[in-house]
C-alpha cells in the first residue's frame, strides 16, 4: 500500500495540529522533511523533537514526532504522527511537503479501514471508532468504547462458533446415514438453536436502548400560544435562546436544540403556538408544530394554569392522546383556573412548573427520566447495538433463525436447514467484515473524517 498522510486535528486555530503519515516508506518520507535535534535510531512508541523544513532547509515550524514501526501501530504499518504549532498556514504547509516527498493524501477513514484490512479491528470496532468521535454523551461514548473493546464482536464470534458446529453435525449426518444419529442430531440442533435464540434476541431488544443512547429522545414542546413553550425552553437551555414577548404568535418556526438528562442526549424542538392563525406564514408554523408532534418521541404539552381550556387546548389534547406525553402545566405563581379534571383523564403524567420562578423544571427532567428509564440504560456494561446497519442484519439473521428452527420442530430433513444456518453466518459475519462486500466497506469508511 502507497504511504498515506492527512491532518487529524479539526481545522482552525488551536494549540497543535497533527498531521498523521502510514505506509511502508512512512519514515522514509518524514527524513525527508525533518531534522531532530538529536540523531539516533527509530524506535517505535518515542518521540523526537526538531524542525521541518523544506527542500531549501527553511524552518517550517519547530515540531515533535511521535514512531510507531509496524506491526505495533493503529494501522499495523509503520506510523508516525507529527505534532505542530496549530493554525491553518502551518500544518497545511507540513502536509503539501509531505505529499511533495512522495506520500498521497489519504481518503476519510483511510487510516481505519487500513487498520481493518490488515486485521487489527474488525468492521464492527471500526464502525465504534467513528461513534466515539461523534458522540454527544458519555453515555454513548462508554458504548462505543465498548463496541470498539470488542463486546459486540467476541458475541458474534460465539454464535456463528456455535452455527458452524451445527453444520458440520449435519454434514456428519448426511455423510452417515447408516449410523442413525438425525434423531439425535436434531434435538442437539434445536437445543443449540434456542440458546442462539436467546442471544440474538438480547441483541435485537437492545437496540431499543441503543437507538436512545446514540439518537437521543425527539421531543417537542407544543401548546397555544403564550403557554410558556419559548419560556421552557429557555429555562431548560439556561440561556435566552428562544424570543419571549406578550404577544401572540411570537414563534412561528421550530428552535432545535440538545440538553442531557442523565447521560442521555434530548433533542429538543420549540414548536409554533397552536391556534387557527390568520397570518399564512403563522399557519405554516402550526402546521408544521403539529407534524412534529406526531413524528417525535415524546411531547411536553403545555397549559397556562391561570386560563381556561380553549378550543385550540382541546385540539392539543387530542394530538397527545395516543402519544408518549407529559402534561405540563405552567404559570403555578398565578392564580390556578384550568380545570384540572380534564388534564387527568388523559392519564398522562402532570408536571407543576413556573418558568418565572423556575420551580417544578426538576420534576419535569424526573418525569422524562422515568419515561424512559434513564438512569438504567447502559449502567451495568451490558451488550447494546446502537447501530442501525447491525440492527437490520441481526433481524435477518434471526428470521433464519426462526425458519431453521421451524423446520425442525415440523419434523423437516434435516439437510434443508442448511441454507438457514449458513445465512446466518452470512448476515452476521457482515457485522464484523468477515463476509461484507468491498462496497458496504468503503460505504463506511466515507462517513469518517479525513485522518482517521
Amino acid at each position: 500500500m502507497d504511504t498515506i498522510a492527512a491532518i487529524s486535528t479539526a481545522p482552525g486555530i488551536g494549540g497543535i495540529g497533527i498531521i498523521r503519515m502510514s505506509g511502508e516508506d512512512c519514515f522514509k518520507v518524514l527524513d525527508k522533511i525533518f531534522k531532530p535535534k538529536t540523531n539516533s535510531d527509530i524506535k517505535g512508541y518515542t518521540i523526537k523533537y526538531g524542525n521541518i523544513v523544506n527542500a531549501t532547509g527553511e524552518v517550517i515550524d519547530e515540531v515533535l514526532v511521535s514512531y510507531f514501526k509496524a506491526p505495533k501501530s493503529y494501522t499495523t504499518e509503520n506510523m508516525c504522527e507529527i505534532n505542530s504549532h496549530g493554525g491553518l498556514v502551518v500544518i497545511n504547509k507540513i502536509l503539501e511537503l509531505c505529499l511533495e516527498n512522495g506520500a498521497e493524501l489519504a481518503e476519510a477513514g483511510e487510516f481505519t479501514k487500513r487498520a481493518f484490512l490488515n486485521g487489527r479491528i474488525d468492521l464492527s470496532q471500526a464502525e465504534a471508532v467513528i461513534d466515539i468521535i461523534n458522540a454527544k454523551t458519555d453515555k454513548e461514548a462508554k458504548v462505543s468504547l465498548k463496541q470498539l473493546e470488542g463486546n459486540l464482536s467476541t458475541e458474534i464470534a460465539e454464535i456463528r462458533k456455535t452455527i458452524i458446529s451445527l453444520l458440520a453435525d449435519i454434514e456428519a449426518t448426511i455423510d452417515y446415514p447408516e449410523y442413525d444419529i438425525e434423531e439425535v442430531t436434531n434435538k442437539r440442533i434445536l437445543e443449540s438453536l434456542l440458546e442462539v435464540e436467546k442471544k440474538i434476541d438480547l441483541m435485537e431488544k437492545s437496540f431499543e436502548n441503543g437507538k436512545i443512547i446514540r439518537d437521543g429522545i425527539k421531543t417537542a414542546i407544543i401548546g397555544r400560544p403564550n403557554a410558556g413553550k419559548s419560556s421552557l425552553l429557555n429555562v431548560i437551555l439556561k440561556e435566552e435562546r428562544a424570543i419571549v414577548t406578550d404577544i401572540e404568535g411570537t414563534t412561528r418556526d421550530t428552535i432545535e436544540e440538545y440538553i442531557q438528562i442523565d447521560g442521555i442526549p434530548l433533542k429538543i424542538i420549540d414548536t409554533a403556538g397552536i391556534r387557527n392563525a390568520n397570518n399564512e406564514v403563522e399557519q405554516i408554523g402550526v402546521k408544521k408544530a403539529i407534524e412534529i408532534a406526531k413524528d417525535s418521541d415524546i411531547v411536553i404539552a403545555i397549559f397556562d394554569i391561570s386560563k381556561e381550556l380553549t378550543d385550540e387546548d382541546e385540539e392539543i389534547l387530542k394530538l397527545v392522546k395516543e402519544k408518549n406525553a407529559i402534561i405540563v402545566l405552567n404559570k403555578i405563581d398565578l392564580e390556578e383556573r384550568v380545570d384540572i379534571s380534564k388534564l387527568e383523564d388523559l392519564g398522562k403524567p402532570i408536571v407543576r412548573i413556573s418558568t418565572k420562578t423556575k420551580d417544578g423544571i426538576d420534576d419535569l427532567y424526573n418525569q422524562i427520566s422515568e419515561i424512559y428509564k434513564l438512569k438504567e440504560i447502559a449502567n451495568n456494561g451490558e451488550l447494546i447495538v446502537s447501530n442501525n446497519r447491525h440492527k437490520k442484519l441481526i433481524k435477518n439473521a434471526k428470521q433464519n433463525l426462526d425458519i431453521a428452527k421451524q423446520t425442525i420442530l415440523d419434523k423437516m430433513p434435516i439437510d434443508i436447514i442448511s441454507g438457514n444456518l449458513k445465512e446466518i453466518i452470512e448476515e452476521l459475519g457482515k457485522i464484523t467484515g468477515e463476509t461484507v462486500t468491498e462496497d458496504v466497506i468503503n460505504e463506511i469508511f466515507s462517513k469518517f473524517c479525513l485522518g482517521k
